[in-house]
């Protein structure tokens, strides 16, 4: 086996008997500015990497091999693929990644029907693939970052092995997809700034969202009331510490390839490179959910991160939450809720991130273990709460009202 790696090369020469056994070939960040022609002359190649370069234009048709599995040619200036001709066969290709280019298409075409992750991040890329029929065997689709707009072809469930579908920060416009419970491997949903509105409702009873342990639906125009039968269909979530395998396991980790994902952790914007089984997150900020939060909530005991910020949920802060014992980031702030702050949440030694800020809560503030380290800011915009580390002091109820003199 012979790899050759290059960085900013001037300029490449080679002999065909240098470049026959060649099956790895990387020159990543070379300012490349076309597709190599000495490509047609490596039949046995199975890695290439041409990413971050200054290639312009199409994606020519010849430099396919019926042996490569893996292609990266992000991060360059394309805007098309040729057409494939018959006497392409790509039944080996596992990752094709094309993302931060002009705008391209590969299509949905038969080389589809093997287990590749399709990379189509960062383009301006604005028509979703319409027909996955041969997509059985997709394991990433991640087009976040684009322009696509209507709705989710619903011939994504075809893709009975998808993992990871990442349609985040698009202009997509459709109902919650609830045909997605067909995807019984799909472990990561990103629907995050687009415009997918209406309520939550379960289509019927059973329904099972089995293993998803990811979603991200913020910035969206959900509405309506949060049902208690969406967070049980939430299987994945529900397995506490004990239940989970004692191996950490990755999603989206391929032979020559590995999924990320962003999420908001803790208050920022996290990039996650490895996503471990064991990262179970919610995100449904920036909505128009209302009604109460519901106290089925508890039951998602392998919670991380729990974001319910920027809605109008109201009525108390359900005590359940005290039950979500692996959570590290709690977001409730810009709501409506009220009542006082339950003293059930001492017990999350893990929150590291709370914030319950600009809500109408009263009463004292809880003291013991993570909650005698946040700040004024967990709390700020709640003018009925005291006690530190606000500068309010609680009155005590005997000293409220003064007795009057006795005579």
């Amino acid at each position: 086996m012979q790899s050759i790696f290059l960085k900013n090369p001037i300029r490449v020469t080679m002999q065909n008997s240098i470049l026959s056994p060649l099956v790895k070939l990387a020159m990543r960040s070379c300012k490349v500015l076309r597709f190599p022609e000495f490509l047609k002359l490596l039949d046995g190649l199975w890695y290439l990497d041409l990413s971050g370069n200054n290639i312009e234009g199409q994606v020519p048709n010849w430099i396919w091999h019926s042996t490569l599995q893996y292609v990266n040619i992000s991060h360059n200036h394309l805007n098309s693929m040729e057409e494939f001709s018959p006497n392409v066969s790509l039944n080996l290709l596992a990752t094709l990644d094309v993302r931060g280019n002009l705008r391209i298409n590969p299509g949905m075409s038969r080389h589809d029907e093997q287990s590749y992750c399709v990379e189509l991040a960062g383009n301006n890329y604005q028509q979703i693939p319409s027909d996955f029929a041969l997509a059985s065997s997709l394991r990433s689709l991640n087009i976040n970052g684009n322009l696509l707009e209507g709705q989710l072809p619903r011939s994504l469930a075809n893709c009975k092995m998808l993992e990871v579908l990442d349609l985040g920060n698009n202009k997509i416009t459709d109902t919650f997809p609830f045909w997605l419970d067909k995807l019984p491997e799909l472990k990561v949903l990103v629907l995050r700034n687009n415009s997918f509105y209406g309520q939550i409702h379960l289509p019927r009873r059973n329904f099972s969202l089995s293993k998803l342990g990811i979603i991200d639906l913020s910035s969206n125009q959900f509405t309506g009331d949060l049902p208690p039968e969406f967070l049980e269909s939430l299987d994945e979530m529900q397995l506490n510490s004990q239940n989970k395998s004692a191996t950490l396991k990755t999603i989206g980790q391929y032979e020559y390839y590995q999924d990320s994902v962003t999420i908001m952790s803790k208050g920022n914007e996290m990039v996650l490179v490895r996503i471990l089984t064991i990262f179970i997150s919610l995100d449904l900020s920036n909505n128009k959910f209302h009604g109460k939060i519901p106290g089925e909530i508890g039951e998602l005991k392998s919670l991380v991160v729990l974001n319910l910020s920027r809605n109008a949920f109201d009525g108390e802060i359900p005590s359940s939450l005290g039950d979500l014992v692996q959570l590290e980031s709690l977001d409730l702030s810009s709501n409506k809720l009220s009542g006082t702050i339950p003293q059930q949440l001492t017990s999350l030694t893990f929150l590291a991130f709370f914030n319950i800020s600009y809500n109408n809560l009263t009463g004292h503030v809880p003291q013991g273990n993570q909650f005698n380290t946040y700040t004024n800011g967990s709390y700020i915009g709640n003018i009925g709460l005291c006690g530190l580390p606000l500068s309010k002091r609680c009155v005590p109820v005997d000293d409220s009202i003064p007795e009057p003199p006795s005579r």
